[in-house]
């Protein structure tokens, strides 16, 4: 499959009547993906969920090798979750930090991410250095060599921050992190699916993300991937009898890889319609989605920026498809449902999901517009009319 915007919205088919840009929160699914699961459901519903899940072995199977097959790695190295957010957890909270170790992390860091880091600083006694935004609003490259110390184990960096258009150098930092032994944490939820990604280039330890946000997949699925060498260096905070094997009373030994990370029940269904997500994304070719995708959002910033009430607020050399903006005088929670009422979805950023970011920049509570490929011109132009309106 080539991309081609007549095929996309067909296999959307809501996209007939809704300007859905709500993808960074949860994108309209593919029928492809849509059949898949709904054809494994019936046979759960006819057979039976184990003898549902026997018959799927393939289906399932190829989740591991779609995601390899996306993010150049060994299917070893990855894991099924329930969530990006469970998928990050399982990493950090398995990582060998001490008392007094250092950790660097930049102030777009998503909301739960920092609160973990939080949590384990006060528990541990780690300690936390934000690492300044350079002129453009990502992370200043120049200003991390300066807070690199003896203690420093760790850089966490989310690619793509939900509350901006921000994409962060990732490479970059891969680069530095390697150079000076640091471990590499990236949170890919929302470039995961929007943009290509290769674990091997980007040089991080560990990469975690979402199949609801544009990878078009179900919600309540998630994936790892862990550095195979790392994986089996570490102790996972919980196992069950899909990460661990019990071979005696007093003796079990953990799975090879970034399986360790993961639990025995699971969303059956989900999983095999993520695993047809990511084969639908690299049939139609990240590289083809990652332009049309940051062409539109432009657009989209540049008619917004017309209306004279409206600031956008997206900083970065390169940017996403994310759009964040606010309008004066409007309320971003009212300006939601106004819009949900003409069948166009958005989302709103509030101060408390990115306290960091959005003090320092300040921000006001933000509109959020995250486009698709399988959006078009006239999505667009229903947006900023109803926008102007508000």
């Amino acid at each position: 499959m080539t991309l081609d915007l007549s095929t996309l919205r067909a296999d959307t088919p809501a996209c007939a009547n809704l300007a859905h840009f709500n993808n960074a929160g949860a994108s309209l699914m593919p029928m492809p993906v849509y059949t898949a699961m709904t054809v494994h459901l019936a046979r759960e519903q006819a057979v039976g969920g184990y003898e549902a899940q026997d018959e799927a072995a393939v289906a399932m199977a190829d989740f591991y090798d779609a995601f390899a097959a996306m993010l150049n790695c060994d299917p070893l190295e990855i894991a099924f979750m329930e969530s990006a957010t469970r998928a990050w957890d399982a990493v950090f909270y398995a990582l060998p930090l001490e008392p007094g170790d250092r950790v660097l992390v930049h102030r777009s860091t998503y909301s739960s991410n920092y609160l973990a880091l939080l949590q384990l600083a006060q528990r541990k006694g780690l300690e936390i250095d934000l690492v300044p935004s350079d002129l453009h609003g990502q992370i200043d490259l120049d200003a991390l060599p300066g807070l690199v110390r003896d203690s420093t184990k760790l850089i966490l960096l989310t690619h793509c921050p939900s509350q901006s258009g921000l994409i962060q150098p990732a490479a970059a930092v891969g680069r530095f992190a390697k150079a000076h032994g640091l471990l590499y944490l990236l949170d890919a939820c929302q470039s995961a699916g929007q943009m290509p990604l290769d674990v091997q280039a980007i040089g991080c330890d560990a990469l975690t993300g979402t199949g609801r946000k544009f990878l078009r997949g179900p919600r309540g699925t998630g994936f790892l991937y862990m550095r195979r060498d790392l994986a089996e260096q570490l102790e996972p905070a919980m196992v069950d009898m899909q990460g661990a094997e019990w071979l005696a009373p007093d003796r079990y030994r953990l799975a090879d890889g970034a399986r360790r990370f993961e639990t025995w029940e699971r969303n059956v269904a989900g999983q095999i319609g993520l695993a047809r997500a990511v084969r639908y994304a690299l049939d139609v070719g990240l590289d083809a989605m990652a332009a049309r995708v940051q062409t539109l959002a432009a657009d989209l910033r540049t008619q917004l920026a017309a209306i004279p009430t409206v600031t956008v607020h997206d900083p970065g050399v390169q940017k996403s498809g994310i759009v964040t903006f606010s309008k004066s005088g409007v309320y971003v929670g009212a300006a939601k449902q106004t819009l949900r009422a003409q069948n166009i979805n958005v989302s709103t950023v509030p101060q408390g999901s990115a306290r960091l970011d959005m003090q320092e920049r300040a921000l006001p509570d933000m509109i959020r517009a995250s486009v698709h490929a399988y959006n078009n011109a006239h999505d667009l132009a229903r947006l900023v009319k109803a926008v102007r309106a508000l």
